[in-house]
């Protein structure tokens, strides 16, 4: 039984979990406050490093702002996406107007810009507002490069 490392959206606690549980709604060992909630999760300089190092399934970032009439438009599509791919995927939202270094540092240049990391790292990257079915298929595609 393999087990993963999942950090509390809450805390930041790293939980270790069996692989087998992940769709069980596991709790913090922490907090006690539930590891996948459906919705996605704000990013801050304070715990992205904590976010995208600590979790061992990938974490997808939409990196938006609130004056960008696509990124609001897009808001919703990718809520729907969290209720579909959590828990083997993390979604987490980077206010780029209030969070400007990370932006920088991940050289964002267009918003909305999403970004897939697994292991701590960037795997892929897509601007854009996408429809949920291409969001969908994008995500796929990009962790299961062989089909």
């Amino acid at each position: 039984m393999s087990s993963l490392q999942i950090t509390c959206p809450q805390c930041l606690a790293t939980n270790r979990l069996p692989a087998e549980r992940l769709g069980d709604g596991p709790k913090c060992g922490s907090c006690k406050t539930p590891l996948f909630s459906g919705h996605p999760m704000n990013l801050t300089s304070a715990n992205a490093q904590a976010v995208l190092g600590n979790n061992e399934i990938p974490v997808l970032v939409d990196c938006w702002a609130p004056w960008c009439g696509p990124c609001q438009s897009f808001a919703p599509v990718f809520e729907a996406a969290a209720q579909r791919l959590e828990p083997y995927v993390r979604l987490a939202k980077l206010n780029t107007e209030a969070e400007p270094l990370v932006g920088e540092g991940w050289s964002i240049r267009s918003i909305p810009t999403l970004i897939l990391f697994k292991g701590g790292q960037e795997v892929q990257r897509v601007s854009g507002a996408l429809p949920l079915p291409q969001l969908m298929q994008w995500v796929y595609q990009s962790l299961n490069p062989d089909g």
